[in-house]
């Protein structure tokens, strides 16, 4: 009986797929599975398929004991303006959700509705929902993203730092009116194990700012009985996740980030028999993954600069709840972490500023800042500047912000000052090289305001079989000069919706690389799935007082019917300030060739007698190709290539000019482009 009603709910899968016309991607999907993950995938469909039957369902019981603490911390409470505001546009029931400025959800929001396209997804069982269909819940994006509870954090701020109760009562209506709106195991935000967990995480910050198990919310029987159906909803999400993580090719940050909403609910409500053996096996798989997911130079595998702060930051957040309760984690696990906000140090240029490279989302594990001028990557470098005694790290931080205070109080601000009179007169020396990851910085006078700073990107597409995140980038280069911006990496943009975008933005055209025969170097088999990868690598690095020099190249286009292996060679002459890129190429027949250079946005670009002129507030640069008859062309904004586009929010974009050089190669052809530079 079961087996006839599993072949039934399988037929019924793939006549979905059939309708919807994803038949394709299915089985690039299943090629890019191994038969252990088939399996695997089966199994869980063999769950998803028992408990919409009432099978293996979550049955908390009475949650016994008391909760621990969050943090403990002496608070060094930040100026409440900027909270307090953030607190009542929530209450005026106004959110900022991606490209979504105060946005009017209402209050309390219907939490199965989109905000953007104001589809609301049916109240179905959840695992059988497709969530990937807009015409059925939306932009899957815009809806879950408020579901993660960010705004009750800010809420929760809010209360700590004013004692108003308005915020702490407003908190407990949002998540009733959750609780209500989202019945357990049925709906849009009953699909996905990675939205738990960072629900979850955000509900510890939530009750430990709203006062903990002392909280007066919890006074008396309406308290005690609002305090169980809080309880009741975690362990159910602890037990989904618990059966539903990403394995296999799917074993990216979402692994990762299930295991960190596992680990922290489970310490901080240590309140049923199973809590022992979530905190166990999560704090297990994320000693695991902290080591398989980052390489050993401190690269996050998936090769996306904002997934690697999102890694870094859940790796944070759960040492320093773990530290508080006891339960530490290895040193080799704090070694990756260090490691991995060391290269945030190298990347960033001399203004904070980091390139776009790979896949963002815009997403933050909890918002502790509620303001758009909060720097991610600045604030890892705060609190990792106390964490490992790096005077380097606050100096390149320059700053203890909000989110260090939140996370460390008075006792970490106080170390940060140290730190930060330490050795002022040194220069901040962070590596040039990452040969796991596959960065190499070439430049001079970095931390200055005359820094030269040139990142090359000869690493992997990305991540497991399917590279979700990764793009197709290979040998491309950005460059800052003085912190100025001037050649970039255009974004991301677009996830789940607007295929031509994603596919742009994710595409070579929109990376400051070659494309060959109007083709991406890695072939694309959907929004998050890689089905060729293009390999890279380099072959010479050499940084000295005169000249840094790089020299890769990559296989992506040897899968044409004739051959193409694409070299790239980078020199940087110090003293002469001027930076020679080499394009070689080897094959047999006739190609089409195109060089794109993008721009930032802020700079002015002029076309005259060949050569391209780009002005930014303190430099222009030049750029000529002159060993070449090929003329460039500019695009700016053009919706139909589509070219000339950054994207600095996630689905938010503005145009940004494009210079593309376009010719032919056959048999062994080299191109110089020449870019040289003076300060205003």
């Amino acid at each position: 009986m079961l087996f006839c009603s599993l072949s039934k709910f399988l037929l019924k899968q793939v006549v979905m797929v059939l309708n919807i016309k994803k038949l394709g991607w299915l089985i690039a999907r299943l090629r890019r599975m191994s038969v252990p993950e088939v399996l695997y995938r089966v199994r869980m469909v063999c769950l998803t398929e028992a408990q919409s039957r009432g099978c293996f369902i979550a049955e908390p019981g009475d949650a016994a004991g008391k909760s621990c603490p969050v943090l403990d911390v002496d608070l060094a409470l930040p100026d409440a303006g900027n909270y307090l505001q953030a607190a009542d546009r929530i209450l005026n029931g106004n959110f900022n959700i991606f490209a979504l400025r105060d946005c009017s959800l209402g209050f309390p929001p219907n939490w199965n509705k989109d905000p953007l396209t104001g589809i609301a997804a049916p109240l179905v069982f959840g695992k059988k929902l497709n969530y990937r269909d807009e015409a059925i819940v939306g932009n899957i994006k815009y809806l879950w993203e408020p579901n993660r509870h960010l705004e009750l954090v800010t809420l929760a701020q809010a209360y700590t730092l004013s004692v108003d109760e308005k915020y702490a009562h407003v908190c407990r209506e949002m998540l009733d009116s959750w609780f209500e709106q989202c019945p357990y195991l049925y709906g849009p935000n009953w699909t996905s194990s990675l939205e738990h967990a960072v629900r979850l995480i955000n509900w510890a910050f939530v009750w430990q700012f709203l006062g903990g198990e002392d909280s007066f919310l919890f006074a008396g029987s309406e308290g005690m009985a609002f305090r169980e159906r809080w309880l009741r909803s975690v362990f159910q999400h602890c037990h989904f996740i618990n059966g539903y993580y990403s394995r296999y090719s799917s074993a990216n940050n979402h692994l990762l980030g299930e295991y960190m909403g596992l680990f922290v609910a489970s310490t901080v409500w240590p309140c049923w028999k199973e809590s022992s053996y979530w905190q166990e096996s999560a704090k297990a798989g994320l000693e695991i993954e902290a080591l398989k997911q980052n390489f050993t130079d401190g690269c996050n595998r998936e090769q996306g600069i904002w997934y690697h702060h999102e890694v870094a930051d859940m790796l944070l957040l759960c040492g320093l709840v773990g530290r508080t309760n006891g339960v530490d984690f290895s040193k080799d696990y704090w070694a990756r972490l260090e490691a991995m906000i060391e290269f945030i140090g190298s990347m960033a240029n001399a203004k904070m500023s980091v390139p776009m490279i790979g896949d963002s989302d815009d997403a933050v594990m909890v918002r502790f800042v509620p303001d758009d001028g909060f720097s991610v990557y600045q604030s890892l470098l705060a609190t990792g500047a106390v964490l490992f005694n790096r005077s380097d790290f606050a100096r390149k931080a320059g700053f203890f912000d909000d989110k260090s205070r939140w996370l460390l109080g008075k006792e970490g601000e106080s170390v940060f000052t140290e730190l930060l009179s330490v050795s002022q007169n040194d220069s901040i020396v962070f590596r040039q090289e990452y040969p796991a990851g596959g960065y190499y910085i070439l430049g001079k006078d970095f931390e200055t305001d005359k820094e030269v700073k040139l990142i090359v990107d000869a690493g992997p597409l990305g991540y497991t079989s399917i590279a979700a995140h990764g793009h197709a980038d290979a040998l491309a280069m950005v460059l800052s000069i003085g912190g100025d911006e001037i050649l970039i990496d255009p974004g991301t943009y677009a996830y789940h919706t607007e295929r031509k975008w994603r596919d742009y933005f994710k595409g070579t055209s929109a990376h400051n690389t070659v494309r060959i025969d109007f083709q991406d170097q890695s072939v694309s088999g959907g929004n998050f799935l890689w089905t060729t990868h293009a390999k890279a690598w380099f072959d010479l690095f050499e940084v000295s007082t005169e000249q840094d020099c790089f020299r890769g190249a990559h296989d992506g286009y040897t899968r044409l019917a004739d051959p193409v292996v694409h070299y790239r060679s980078v020199r940087f002459e110090k003293e002469s300030e001027r930076i020679e890129v080499c394009d070689s190429f080897d094959c047999a027949q006739e190609h089409e060739i195109e060089l794109f250079w993008h721009i930032s946005e802020s700079c002015s670009v002029e076309i005259s007698e060949g050569s391209v002129f780009i002005h930014s507030p303190k430099v222009c640069l030049e750029m000529s190709m002159p060993e070449s008859e090929m003329e460039p062309k500019m695009v700016q904004g053009n919706e139909n290539l589509p070219l000339g586009w950054i994207s600095r929010r996630f689905d938010f974009k503005v145009p940004s000019p494009t210079i593309v050089w376009t010719g032919k190669i056959e048999g062994k052809s080299k191109f110089l482009t020449l870019l040289k530079y003076t300060f205003k």
